[in-house]
């Protein structure tokens, strides 16, 4: 989450008054994360969260994205509701863009990352792609083989400026990916963005999922290697092998792995690492002067793409 736009007092009545949610007795910005602006409303009735769809977020796949968060939610996924405004609808426009108010949800993301949240964060994960098989809608995955290609042509010879010789490496990776990339492991809706500032934890429980806006129709174990990415590594670069048992632990408690999905991890962990490369490579260069953001360090996830770039099996991700 993010503020790339400001909203005024006099804005954010006018917006409000086509709401039955009461008065507003307080909002603020919230810094964390790239894609949109977001405020945590206080009314009457409680607190919310309002988001404005940034430039980034294409207005024809809010209504994906919005649908899928409700049937979610129906279906027993724990996660923000959106709230329909007096004339029953969700989208509507603040300052020049389109908005939304979804329910809040209780709970706090980890500072600290143990293996239990990774056992609990696979059972969730696994949930939500089982309550993905009935949601009628797809959505394809603009960040994958076509849209890091896109975004690397974007990026140019500026990845020099991040480290040396990267523009080339990137460039190796993508054509390798291009030829060994899956074509049918099994496929439904992922979430594509569960690091943990997007889950909640209460006591020893995951509480909540958050923020859909890259959710999309794709391997499944694409998204498992995303989750292992973003979770199961330590701040010096190393693989926390008992992190990554545990999310996979816990995703097959709900939902077994096939043998497939199990020999193609090594591929799709690159995949995975390749797109958050790329796309803080981008973010890097044209976050916007003033934004309430700050670019996250690719870097990272170079390093990551090396460990994964010497992987032969899943057995070194833990898994037998």
């Amino acid at each position: 989450m993010a503020v790339y736009t400001d909203v005024s007092d006099e804005e954010l009545k006018t917006f409000m008054s086509d709401y039955d949610l009461g008065e507003v007795v307080g909002y603020k910005g919230i810094a964390e994360g790239v894609e949109n602006s977001n405020y945590l409303l206080q009314t009457a009735t409680g607190p919310y969260f309002l988001t404005l769809y940034e430039r980034r977020v294409n207005p024809a796949d809010l209504p994906f994205f919005i649908g899928l968060m409700e049937h979610l939610a129906r279906t027993g996924v724990k996660c923000p509701v959106p709230i329909h405004a007096k004339d029953g609808q969700i989208l509507r426009t603040l300052c020049g863009r389109p908005a939304a108010i979804i329910t809040f949800l209780n709970g706090m993301s980890p500072r600290r990352i143990e293996a239990w949240h990774c056992f609990e964060l696979g059972k969730a994960l696994a949930d939500l792609h089982v309550a993905g098989r009935s949601f009628p809608h797809s959505r394809k995955n603009s960040l994958s083989l076509a849209g890091w290609q896109e975004l690397f042509e974007k990026v140019g010879n500026t990845a020099e400026s991040v480290e040396q010789d990267l523009h080339g490496l990137i460039r190796g990776e993508l054509a390798d990916l291009a030829k060994t990339w899956p074509q049918t492991l099994p496929s439904g809706v992922i979430h594509a963005d569960l690091f943990p500032d997007n889950v909640f934890f209460m006591g020893d429980k995951c509480s909540g999922l958050i923020d859909f806006y890259f959710a999309c129709t794709d391997f499944l174990a694409y998204d498992v290697a995303i989750c292992m990415n973003a979770w199961c590594f330590e701040s010096d670069g190393a693989l926390n092998v008992t992190k990554a048992s545990r999310l996979f632990a816990g995703y097959e408690s709900v939902r077994p792995l096939e043998l497939g999905e199990k020999q193609a991890l090594p591929i799709l962990a690159r995949g995975g690492a390749l797109r958050f490369l790329l796309t803080r490579l981008y973010d890097w260069v044209n976050t916007p002067a003033g934004a309430l953001v700050k670019p996250k360090d690719p870097r990272e996830y170079l390093r990551k793409l090396k460990f994964h770039r010497g992987v032969t099996g899943s057995s070194a991700y833990g898994l037998p």
